[in-house]
């Protein structure tokens, strides 16, 4: 019989797929349900709020890990980029490897007021 300790928390796209299905639900029960939980020894369900919210920063793309951060020129990632003088904007090549981007990858650009979307096309969807 498994018991709670036996299911590995859901990290990555699957945390983020799960959290969607349970938005009616608190965040308490979100972690839960998503494999933050432990049982004490005093047989015990505990709920593990701090690791399930870093694992939903991770699975944006936000490295909370200070050490990982360099490019391998001696930069960090800023989180920052500016706007070149011929309009373009460039998101480095530390970005596109942490996302598992490939050349030919394409987004679909959604404009706000003062932000842009990007939106990852699935393969199906570009070939329409």
């Amino acid at each position: 019989m498994a018991t709670e300790t036996d299911a590995k928390p859901l990290v990555g796209k699957a945390l983020l797929q799960k959290l969607k299905e349970l938005q009616h639900l608190s965040r308490r029960e979100k972690a839960r349900q998503c494999g933050y939980r432990t049982v004490t020894k005093n047989n015990q369900t505990r709920v593990n709020i701090g690791e399930f919210l870093n694992a939903i920063l991770e699975a944006k793309g936000v490295s909370l890990n200070s050490d990982t951060g360099k490019d391998g020129r001696g930069r960090e990632p800023t989180y920052r980029v500016s706007v070149h003088k011929n309009g373009q904007i460039v998101i480095g090549s530390t970005y596109t490897e942490e996302m598992s981007l490939k050349p030919g990858d394409e987004f679909e650009i959604k404009l706000g007021y003062k932000h842009i979307h990007l939106i990852q096309l699935n393969e199906d969807e570009s070939e329409e």
